[in-house]
């Protein structure tokens, strides 16, 4: 965006939705008199409005509105820091944060209970009330649910990457900056004065965030995914590298809480899979992001890093439904393990209610903003893009030269495609190919090594 838009010109923007009722389109702001814009320009400080989290768009094309957060607040950025504990809070959480606050020596020490998890009937139990839902499923829209599966989520993996790693790893303590992040997962940088476990964490959040976006029908709620994602999340971070993917046969402890996880392996077993197959069955897929977020971490199947699993897990259903994928921007250390503390020792889901819906508000504001400067998608790209993409890895980790690589794309054409398609197909990779670098090579699922080695052979 351009940096010479004044705050005034946006200020003016703003009150002028707040006094047309705070939800308005761009032909109705064109319609005012008080306003001086050209539509491209007025689009210009409108996407910017949405950037920062100060309008909320919803729905897409002509169709396509702006609402305000809070009408009551026009002009004021909707950040966190700006809010009070009434804005964002329910009285129930409020509560919840109460209890969970007081000295642990005032709180009654409490085990498992299973029964918060089996009187859960999918479909029938709902921990968000149907209004809820519907908000976030309006936020959450991008336009291509008639799409397949994870086609929005591979379309902006490059900042998800970003995002979604640092602010996984800053909930856990991580101390790295957003711009070290980004360094560090594109160009393989550490930051000084780091410990080496806080870059290990952010790089195995990457790998776990590739795998949720590898178009496979083996992702979801299942044995397989959810035990790969803590076996990538915990990768070189646990005492017991044996301990990565598999769940826990010995007592853990967590610090800051009365709350003491169950002990029997059996047990552990058991409930996990029935966490499993309940996620699965529930059709709603805020409820089953929500889901997970809650029972995946009140049952600490595995020794450690079982909060991160939740989280990335909690991107499963966005990602099948094409919805804004949850990154947990802005989102309080404090507020989040509080919460959570909530589930432990109350199993009362209020406070950490509050928080998923805050997260994926913000989540939705920052994406869609991503979205508009993305533009539309290329069709023959989106129906082709599996083969694009095997097409685009193969050849790197083939470690084929230019005019190698030209004439196994033609054939891996003739063999593959429709004879329709071959040409724009061999253009398209080819193109892939002359664009690739090492910020942009995860889409491919290539590893830095691999992409070295090919771009010294293709130099030769």
């Amino acid at each position: 965006m351009p940096l010479q838009i004044s705050d005034d010109e946006l200020r003016a923007i703003l009150e002028m939705m707040a006094a047309m009722g705070g939800d308005v389109s761009v032909g109705e702001l064109m319609a005012s008199e008080a306003l001086n814009f050209r539509r491209r320009t007025l689009q210009r400080r409108l996407d910017l409005l949405c950037g920062q989290g100060r309008l909320i768009p919803k729905g897409g094309g002509r169709g396509r509105r702006y609402f305000l957060p809070d009408t009551s607040d026009a002009g004021k950025p909707a950040e966190r820091g700006a809010t009070t504990d009434a804005d964002w809070l329910g009285k129930e959480a409020l509560e919840v944060r109460r209890l969970v606050t007081q000295p642990t020596s005032k709180r009654r020490p409490v085990g498992y209970d299973p029964e918060f998890l089996k009187s859960y009937v999918p479909n029938k139990t709902f921990y968000l009330p149907l209004a809820t839902r519907q908000r976030l499923a309006e936020m959450g829209q991008v336009g291509i649910t008639d799409l397949p599966a994870g086609t929005y989520l591979r379309r902006i993996l490059d900042r998800l990457l970003i995002d979604l790693a640092w602010n996984s790893s800053r909930l856990e303590g991580n101390t790295y900056s957003l711009l070290e992040t980004q360094r560090l997962l594109e160009l393989g940088e550490s930051a000084d004065g780091k410990a080496t476990q806080e870059a290990q964490m952010i790089l195995n959040h990457k790998a776990a965030i590739e795998m949720l976006a590898d178009p496979t029908e083996e992702i979801g709620f299942n044995r397989y995914t959810i035990c790969n994602l803590h076996a990538l999340l915990s990768d070189n971070l646990l005492a017991d590298p044996a301990a990565c993917g598999r769940l826990r046969d010995r007592p853990v402890g967590i610090s800051g809480t009365v709350f003491h996880p169950l002990e029997v392996p059996q047990q552990i077993e058991e409930n996990f899979q029935l966490i499993l197959d309940k996620a699965s069955a529930i059709e709603e897929p805020f409820e089953a992001a929500f889901f997970v977020m809650v029972q995946l971490p009140y049952l600490q199947a595995f020794e450690d890093v079982n909060k991160r699993v939740s989280r990335l897990a909690a991107n499963i259903p966005m990602m099948r439904a094409n919805f804004c994928p949850l990154s947990f921007v802005d989102v309080e250390a404090e507020d989040y393990v509080n919460a959570l503390i909530g589930v432990y020792e109350l199993q009362r889901i209020d406070y950490l209610r509050d928080v998923f819906v805050w997260a994926y508000t913000r989540s939705a504001q920052r994406y869609n903003a991503v979205r508009q400067s993305l533009g539309d998608p290329d069709a023959f790209r989106l129906k082709y893009r599996s083969q694009i993409g095997n097409a685009v890895r193969e050849v790197v980790q083939g470690g084929l030269p230019a005019t190698k690589a030209s004439a196994w794309i033609r054939q891996h054409a003739e063999k593959e495609m429709p004879a329709e398609d071959r040409a724009k197909f061999i253009d398209t990779v080819e193109l892939e190919l002359l664009s690739l670098h090492e910020g942009n090579i995860a889409r491919y699922r290539l590893r830095p090594g691999e992409f070295a080695h090919w771009k010294r052979g293709k130099a030769q």
